[in-house]
């Protein structure tokens, strides 16, 4: 394998990498609202002579790579989250910029850049005969995972009956590898209370006052440390070998959080008291957390057990039809995983880069110092559609791609060229570094 001809040809599909960008950069695809996008991104497989190209039902653009046995996923969503406050961009987000070292605009670094140097990741494999019979790689741009991560994979994995060896997300990740996530859900509490009029509070039961209990306690749990001094124990008690087995990976990953998201309330008018009152509580979780111990912990603090029946604590659920129209329900949660350093995946990954560009961060001139301090092996801050391909359903699962985590979501979002082309012959490399 010649990894001068790799780099050299991945160069020379830079300018065709950036006009793909700047063309998915033009055309607006928030959740549920992407299908343009991904027409656009069709046309682009297509044109590259891709052996196979498909849309499922769910709308997910499926591009295979040759004919091998194992198959190899490249994936990466085409949705992006709006663009906010517009007065907030030094620039127009869906016109966006371009100059010699970067691309501006909404969707840049989360996350079409990384699609988009998977697909020439994938056309460098059969330019330079690297496609073998030991591989297939598939390139997955998928849908609504602003909206909910992982609900695409879960539809490619159950319903179209796809099941790679392993998976590469092509999320931002400063030039790093990235092996693992905190997880997250969705919880709401709600609290029935009995209404009054408000010249006589005495005689209702103020279904607010009874949440604000409850939040205080939820913000002690946030808080909190966990000796015995304090009657809540706080999150960060993953953290340690006494109350967590995987105390070592939650210390890898970051402590758990939890804070109050959004409050909803009843009351018969602005005269009485209120009759019930709700919030949505936004869960981080690290390793050893799972949905039903995060909600008994919520189902333990004083507060509700102090109301008892009273108080009703559930997890959201997920059902917003994509755009081909198709709704496939879902619980609003969204596991933790992490992936092992010693494992087969996470090795060919680090052989790979280190044959290619060394054991530390590559990055543009501007951002070089920060990535280079920071270990090439690493984690996300944010989720990825990995809480599903590893967190529900044990697909090893891993991360390397081109733009920043702190570009995501933010006005002003940017990639850089630099990392488009470095991850399309990362990508080209990979398969047969793991399958050798």
């Amino acid at each position: 394998m010649d990894l001068e001809a790799i780099k050299k040809q991945a160069q020379n599909y830079e300018k065709d990498m950036t006009k793909l960008l700047r063309d998915l950069v033009r055309i607006p695809g928030e959740s549920a609202d992407e299908g343009k996008k991904l027409q656009r991104t069709k046309e682009e497989m297509d044109k590259l002579g891709f052996d196979q190209v498909e849309f499922d039902p769910m709308g997910n653009l499926l591009g295979y790579m040759g004919t091998g046995k194992t198959l190899i996923a490249f994936d990466g969503h085409m949705d992006t989250v709006a663009i906010g406050e517009k007065k907030n961009w030094q620039f127009d987000p869906y016109e966006g910029y371009e100059n010699d070292s970067e691309i501006g605009g909404r969707g840049t670094s989360d996350q079409e850049g990384g699609v988009v140097s998977a697909i020439y990741g994938a056309k460098i494999m059969k330019d330079l005969g690297l496609l073998s019979d030991k591989y297939t790689v598939l390139v997955t741009a998928t849908v609504q995972e602003e909206d909910c991560d992982g609900l695409c994979w879960q539809y490619i994995i159950n319903e179209d009956k796809i099941r790679p060896e392993f998976v590469v997300s092509t999320e931002p990740t400063d030039g790093g590898i990235y092996r693992g996530q905190r997880g997250r859900m969705e919880i709401r509490v709600d609290v029935r209370g009995v209404s009054s009029h408000g010249s006589a509070p005495e005689r209702g039961d103020n279904a607010i006052y009874k949440m604000a209990d409850i939040l205080n306690d939820v913000r002690a749990l946030n808080n909190n440390g966990c000796t015995e001094s304090t009657s809540i124990y706080g999150l960060e008690k993953m953290l340690h070998q006494q109350f967590n087995s995987d105390w070592q990976e939650a210390q890898f990953l970051g402590r758990g959080t939890i804070t109050a998201s959004q409050v909803f309330f009843s009351s018969p008018s602005r005269c009485a008291v209120a009759d019930g009152c709700s919030v949505s509580l936004v869960r981080r979780m690290t390793a050893g957390e799972t949905w039903e111990s995060c909600l008994e912990e919520i189902r333990q603090l004083p507060a509700v057990q102090k109301y008892g029946e009273d108080v009703e604590v559930s997890m959201y659920d997920y059902d917003v039809p994509s755009y081909t129209g198709q709704s496939y329900p879902i619980e609003c949660y969204f596991p933790t995983w992490v992936i092992p350093e010693d494992h087969e995946v996470t090795k060919a990954l680090v052989e790979t880069h280190d044959q290619l560009y060394g054991d530390k961060r590559q990055g543009p001139d501007s951002q070089i110092k920060m990535r280079e301090v920071r270990p090439v092996l690493d984690k996300w801050t944010f989720s990825t559609n990995g809480v599903t391909i590893m967190g529900r359903n044990d697909i090893p699962c891993i991360g390397y791609g081109p733009g920043a985590e702190d570009q995501a979501h933010a006005p002003n979002e940017i990639t850089w060229k630099e990392d488009l082309v470095r991850c399309a012959a990362f990508y080209a490399t990979l398969p047969t570094v793991y399958t050798k």
